[in-house]
């Protein structure tokens, strides 16, 4: 037990520093190949930041583990919108634009409600994530036209100030982006097989892990970049990066693991986790259209948002792997 817990501890280390290398080799190779700032931002790092739940589900649907690929992805998504946004509102409010309230949130309640939809009959099959996937390139696409379209983006001024700042050499950058593919592999690996461990030793399902240990762990890329938007004054930042996550997640993450193992989905997801992840979602809603102040997620509801958390994990730990 205490190996696996050591194995697990390395493993998330390893996890997070090699997602980073491979983000900074590939954004800085696919600058030297000539792709538009945009689309490095978007595709390159959108897909980085999210390497660590798309290789871990998809080891973890592999290996044999579907709940555990499960548990992960919508662990995350709770975890991004209860701890994470919760956490960077509490330290500074976060402002809610109307675009946001217009476009993005709607877009992820639908595919909240889609993934709700798939998991009805108890079980995601091959269609079920192939049908995922199609709807997260469709939206990869539409993004990306849309970007393209307009004169000026942020994003893309963004990413051209950041790989000014940062030159790198592309010897130095397939370097990085090969040693980072390989111990992102290696990583996951490690955090799978300690994670299964775990559940073993304390008798619990791998659902339950995914949906605490792995979910923290493999979103502390989300966190650190969410808590580093706050200190450049980015508030608006945060809110972005956690919603493009949990789409990703929704999406490409179940989408991946469900085309590589079909799995049969156990009815307190669909009861309790999706049912979390719906009511968190919404909430946003509810902050961004209140009548007093304008859309912003204050203080006390980023408080809310932590209790949240809190409540939810404790009730997993506590009653549900107590139970088992």
């Amino acid at each position: 037990m205490s190996l696996a817990l050591l194995v697990i501890v390395i493993s998330l280390a390893l996890l997070i520093w090699s997602a980073d290398r491979f983000v900074e080799g590939s954004a800085a190779a696919a600058r030297y190949l000539g792709m538009p700032p945009l689309l490095i931002g978007m595709v390159i790092i959108g897909f980085g930041t999210s390497a660590p739940e798309m290789v871990v589900s998809a080891l973890a649907a592999w290996q044999g583990t579907p709940g555990l690929a499960l548990g992960n992805a919508y662990g995350s998504n709770i975890t991004n919108i209860a701890l994470i946004l919760g956490l960077t509102a509490l330290l500074s409010p976060i402002a809610v634009h109307s675009q946001v309230l217009r476009k993005e949130l709607p877009i992820l309640t639908l595919v909240t409600a889609l993934a709700a939809w798939q998991l009805w009959d108890g079980r995601l099959s091959r269609l079920d994530a192939g049908i995922l996937l199609l709807v997260f390139g469709g939206l990869m696409g539409w993004s990306i036209y849309q970007g393209l379209r307009a004169r000026s983006d942020p994003l893309a001024n963004e990413m051209e100030a950041e790989l000014a700042s940062h030159p790198l050499p592309l010897k130095r950058a397939l370097i990085w982006l090969f040693i980072g593919l390989v111990l992102l592999i290696v990583s996951s690996r490690g955090l799978v097989w300690g994670a299964v461990e775990i559940a073993r030793g304390f008798g619990v399902s791998d659902l339950i892990i995914g949906l605490t240990v792995v979910a923290v762990g493999t979103s502390l890329p989300e966190l650190a970049s969410s808590l580093a938007a706050v200190r450049k004054g980015e508030h608006d930042l945060a809110l972005g990066n956690v919603l493009g996550s949990n789409l990703f997640n929704t999406l490409a993450v179940v989408g991946i693991a469900g085309m590589i193992q079909p799995m049969a989905i156990p009815g307190e997801v669909l009861t309790r986790d999706i049912l979390v992840m719906g009511v968190l979602t919404l909430s946003l809603f509810l902050f961004g259209y209140r009548l007093h102040g304008g859309g912003r997620i204050n203080r006390l509801e980023g408080g809310l948002l932590l209790t949240a958390f809190g409540g939810y994990t404790g009730y997993l730990v506590i009653y549900v792997a107590g139970a088992g």
